[in-house]
């Protein structure tokens, strides 16, 4: 009898952790700016054109006119290759190029630093990422001969014939040391800055992150994806990365997330994300902050 007992409240038990986990996710991936953000998705990519648009190919030579002929230009940024000739364009350092296309058979191994990044121009969540140190990917821990990174580069191509990719320097951090670069997530609003997400990498998808305002004083989290650690020192090219990350926003005319770097040459640019994480995985005071930047300095914007 008190088996039985013992049984059905572990099973009720069960069922109500469940149950809060379930309201949890719920509640953190629901509400006014993940509406927001999903509304932008969906105006930004459900147009028929926006692939075409996205991979416009652009110049940092092109006139801004050329940039915004279009409505919502800004999706051209969500290719990681204009977004690198935007970047230049507003005067913010970007890693050097070693190559750029699709004919990935034809990129020359021999002829790259046994330091270099691969990364495609579309894309999200480092996936088809090679952050390469003398032939080991970095974020997967794996040797990887040429002929293996090819085919692997060749079925994405051959999924989606826009695919191109980007072979890049593979940046220092501030000690001129060759390792998983410290991510810098700028949230920013028509040149305001939210918050900054300091993210420590293990991998791709694991690591530690710290939230701070713009004079580097941490705040409360604002999205759970990683655990929290303890505060830190900024980094040396702080005052530059923020404000090249105001002056890209500020261009950019609307909500958006700027990744940066903090390297041995300073503050160098990565990428912009204009629907980060859809607007899901934030916190209730993370969530209300984005909301208070976005009435006050985005209003009646997608």
């Amino acid at each position: 009898m008190a088996f039985a007992k013992l049984y059905r409240l572990k099973k009720l038990t069960t069922y109500y952790t469940i149950l809060l986990e379930r309201i949890k996710k719920k509640m953190i991936n629901s509400g006014e700016f993940t509406d927001r953000v999903l509304r932008r998705h969906k105006i930004f990519w459900g147009d028929p054109a926006a692939e075409k648009i996205r991979n416009v190919r652009m110049s940092h030579e092109d006139p801004i006119e050329k940039w915004m002929d279009v409505p919502y230009w800004q999706r051209k940024l969500s290719n990681k290759a204009n977004a690198r000739e935007f970047a230049l364009m507003q005067g913010c350092q970007v890693p050097d190029l070693y190559w750029r296309g699709s004919d990935v058979e034809n990129i020359d191994f021999s002829a790259l630093p046994p330091y270099y990044v691969i990364r495609p121009t579309t894309g999200h969540s480092a996936k088809m990422v090679y952050v390469m140190d003398h032939g080991t990917n970095l974020f997967d821990g794996k040797q990887y001969e040429p002929e293996e990174i090819v085919a692997a580069l060749k079925a994405a191509v051959d999924m989606k014939e826009d695919q191109e990719f980007l072979i890049e320097e593979f940046l220092q951090n501030e000690e001129g040391e060759y390792k998983v670069l410290t991510d810098y997530k700028i949230f920013c609003f028509n040149g305001e800055t939210a918050t900054i997400w300091e993210i420590k990498r293990i991998d791709p998808k694991k690591g530690f992150a710290t939230f701070y305002d713009e004079n580097w004083n941490r705040i409360d989290e604002v999205h759970i994806f990683y655990p929290p650690k303890d505060a830190g020192p900024p980094p040396k090219c702080f005052p530059e990365m923020v404000s090249q990350a105001k002056s890209l926003s500020k261009a950019y005319g609307m909500f958006v997330r700027l990744d940066f770097y903090a390297t041995n040459r300073g503050a160098v640019f990565g990428e912009f994300t204009p629907t980060p994480a859809l607007g899901k995985g934030h916190t209730r005071f993370g969530k209300k902050l984005m909301i208070k930047y976005w009435d006050k300095y985005c209003k009646g914007q997608i």
